[in-house]
């Protein structure tokens, strides 16, 4: 499989992609709605609500805090992860302009 070619495309585009990889797996998108609607957690409490093994949990959240969605504070033996709020005020306005067409504008079939 040939390199990807990011450089060719904009800064932009390049963070959307980013985003779309990030949450293109089920599990990072589960995990995310625990960590929105509880507000923190510790990774034992991800390992019984999502109900895969601890270390496929820590992988995930790897994915997710080295793309800022989250971050983690370590408390005695613990993680404690929380939404990266800021960020996500950020990919938030990034999404809605993408995804912000004029519906009249596409004329195609």
């Amino acid at each position: 499989m040939g390199v990807t070619k990011s450089e060719i495309f904009t800064t932009t585009q390049n963070e959307l992609a980013k985003i779309a990889k990030v949450l293109g797996h089920p599990a990072r998108i589960a995990i995310l709605q625990h960590l929105f609607k509880i507000n923190s957690c510790v990774c034992g409490d991800l390992v019984i609500e999502i109900g895969l093994a601890q270390p496929t949990i820590s992988q995930h959240l790897k994915e997710l805090k080295n793309a800022n969605l989250i971050k983690g504070n370590i408390t005695g033996t613990s993680v404690c992860y929380c939404i990266n709020i800021e960020n996500w005020k950020g990919i938030k306005l990034l999404l809605n302009s993408f995804l912000n067409l004029d519906e009249n504008t596409s004329k195609c079939c």
